[in-house]
């Protein structure tokens, strides 16, 4: 059986889709399963011996240049010729029901009801019921193993095996051992944690820190907190093969909200994730090595506050005080 999953982005997201190849794999040890990814993030699902295929497209790319829908639709189309069984689009946006469309006709996805572009549920046959404040990576699960007739339990999910895989003979751009991990940045203002409270762990840990960055506000703080403390080393930029490995090497991992947060997560590696805006409960799995912290901000996962900058307020030593607990264990 030929399946084509459409999960576009974001890294987070995708993450939390991938923890389910392991269990249709072992389920439906034939199935074979193809990803149709944003090009930026293809190298995310490289090495992932669950994942026959990785099908590339670049839709962002529409914004900027209209022509290019032309171009992506061919490319789309071209997959098509694989005759896939089932598409399941995980996404459950416009852009990724019509891709899906594009892929096959037997399609499932997510109901009116579950997602936030609810006209995407139109071009499925088949959808799963989950209400759209659910856990991520329950929802993700649900949307990819219900149209096979799998099923994943929630102590499955907890007793993952690893699923981020890179190459391990590749040479880092950074030569440090027994390191714990800063993740500094994100996506949207108001889930970044402040530099002077990261300068304040890197001061209560006595630990090498190594901080990652991936854009110039990023680099910025990296080199802050470098010329601050004589423990913090500023990473060179990676790319996401070298961060799998950089996430994976690493003793624990703190950042916010983030794609290279949750890879901690993925790889089965301690880490804190400090939350304000988002929910802590809808967004990761909270396990005795993966910890949160959230802020006292009451959050509608239904309509987030742009102005609620509440990570701000949460204690350097809150998390300090984590670290060092998850640290000794």
């Amino acid at each position: 059986m030929k399946v084509a999953i459409v999960k576009l982005s974001a890294m987070g997201d995708i993450i939390h889709a991938m923890v389910a190849l392991q269990y249709l794999k072992q389920a439906q040890p034939n199935l074979q399963i193809d990803w149709i990814v944003e090009q930026g993030f293809a190298q995310l699902l490289e090495n992932n011996p669950h994942i026959d295929n990785i099908l590339p497209v670049n839709l962002k790319a529409i914004k900027k240049d209209k022509i290019a829908l032309f171009c992506e639709i061919k490319k789309v189309k071209t997959y098509a010729k694989n005759n896939y069984d089932l598409v399941i689009d995980a996404q459950g946006l416009l852009k990724s029901a019509i891709t899906a469309k594009l892929l096959g006709k037997n399609i499932a996805g997510f109901s009116k009801e579950s997602i936030r572009e609810g006209i995407a549920s139109y071009f499925y046959n088949q959808t799963v019921e989950i209400p759209y404040e659910a856990n991520a990576i329950e929802r993700n699960v649900k949307v990819l193993s219900e149209p096979l007739n799998i099923n994943i339990s929630k102590e499955e999910i907890l007793n993952k095996e690893k699923f981020l895989y890179f190459n391990e003979t590749q040479a880092l751009p950074i030569h440090l051992d027994n390191y714990v991990l800063f993740v500094v940045g994100a996506s949207i203002i108001n889930k970044i944690y402040p530099k002077e409270h990261f300068l304040e762990i890197a001061q209560n840990l006595n630990e090498s820190i190594l901080v990652i960055w991936a854009n110039d506000y990023e680099h910025e703080v990296a080199l802050y907190l470098e010329k601050e403390l004589k423990n913090v080393t500023a990473c060179p930029k990676l790319n996401l093969d070298e961060l799998k490995y950089v996430v994976a090497t690493a003793k624990l991992v703190i950042g916010g909200d983030t794609g290279p947060t949750h890879m901690a997560w993925a790889l089965n590696v301690p880490s804190i994730t400090i939350f304000g805006n988002t929910p802590e409960y809808r967004n990761t799995y909270i396990t005795p090595i993966n910890r949160v912290v959230k802020s006292d901000s009451i959050v509608n996962p239904l309509k987030l506050d742009k102005n609620d900058f509440s990570i701000q307020e949460i204690k350097a030593e809150t998390i300090s005080t984590l670290a060092k607990e998850l640290l000794d264990a």
